[in-house]
């Protein structure tokens, strides 16, 4: 096993996870070393690894060092310590509730490597998630955050229609949909492997989701049952894309993958679909954004 280290400057590290993501969906490990440097690590065989060209590239001037390192044979083990469980609790209030209502009937979400324990408090879903697969494990805050207000949406009535979840990955955003009740649920992924850890981490946790391989940038989305909510973990470029590319505005949308800067011009994008701000959320430099058609 190897690990490939980016460290990076600061000021631009949140700008380079965003790039670095596109050549490595499984996941990046992140380190602050000191107030100026982050350094950047992905695992895996030599020739699963990003090329050091594309790394290059992605970085820019950001680019302090580039590293390699050969690890012991135990890594298969130690790796698992760097993937904990996440807990994104339910909603304490109703969107318009005036009130806070400590005995919310939505679940909380768990989801968790599948070597961890299962979490046996009452009132909380797990999702199972193999990290080695795709990414999407529930740690990094874009995650977080579109799985924080999908509990929201389904806060807000009893409704649960159709799902796309366009950008999918491991399917977590969609077997969170699928546990809380949405159906039909449609997952879409550029990547082959993203679309066959979705399906085997879905049958893991005992949801029917269908997964499909689909590219936004050259192919028409799959809108036979028009979806009453949108997923969209992707980067500003992609999210762009799919508002320019929607054939209709769905009832919701949660548009996740962004930086804070970067969320006004994504609102701006899907407003001309009649879909307008109703929630947003920020994590770090990361953010979400929840958008709705609807009048309620």
């Amino acid at each position: 096993m190897i690990r490939l280290a980016i460290r990076v400057q600061r000021a631009q590290a949140e700008l380079v996870l965003a790039d670095l993501l596109e050549l490595a969906p499984s996941g990046v490990e992140e380190t602050e070393l000191d107030g100026e440097t982050i350094e950047y690590a992905v695992y895996g065989a030599p020739g699963e690894l990003p090329e050091l060209p594309d790394l290059r590239a992605v970085t820019g001037g950001a680019l302090i060092e580039i590293s390699t390192s050969e690890l012991p044979d135990d890594w298969s083990e130690r790796w698992k310590s760097f993937h904990r469980p996440v807990l994104i609790a339910a909603p304490v209030r109703s969107r318009d509730a005036a009130t806070v209502d400590s005995q919310s009937p939505l679940p909380s979400l768990y989801v968790r490597p599948p070597w961890e324990v299962p979490n046996e408090q009452a009132g909380v879903l797990e999702i199972v998630i193999d990290p080695a697969q795709a990414f999407g494990t529930g740690a990094h805050a874009t995650t977080r955050l579109c799985l924080e207000l999908l509990l929201e949406v389904a806060a807000r009535d009893d409704r649960r229609g159709a799902v796309l979840d366009v950008g999918t990955g491991s399917g977590v955003l969609a077997i969170a949909a699928a546990q809380l009740g949405f159906a039909p649920v449609l997952g879409l992924d550029n990547e082959s492997e993203s679309v066959t850890a979705a399906r085997e981490n879905a049958k893991v946790n005992g949801v029917e989701i269908e997964t499909q391989r689909f590219d936004v940038k050259v192919q028409a989305l799959p809108w036979s049952e028009e979806p009453e909510l949108v997923l969209a973990n992707l980067l500003r470029p992609l999210l762009a894309e799919l508002a320019r590319t929607m054939p209709a505005a769905p009832r919701d949308l949660l548009a996740s993958g962004l930086l804070i800067a970067e969320v006004d011009e994504t609102v701006a994008a899907f407003a001309q679909l009649g879909l307008r701000e109703r929630e947003r959320r920020h994590s770090g430099e990361w953010a979400a954004v929840w958008l709705s058609a609807a009048s309620d």
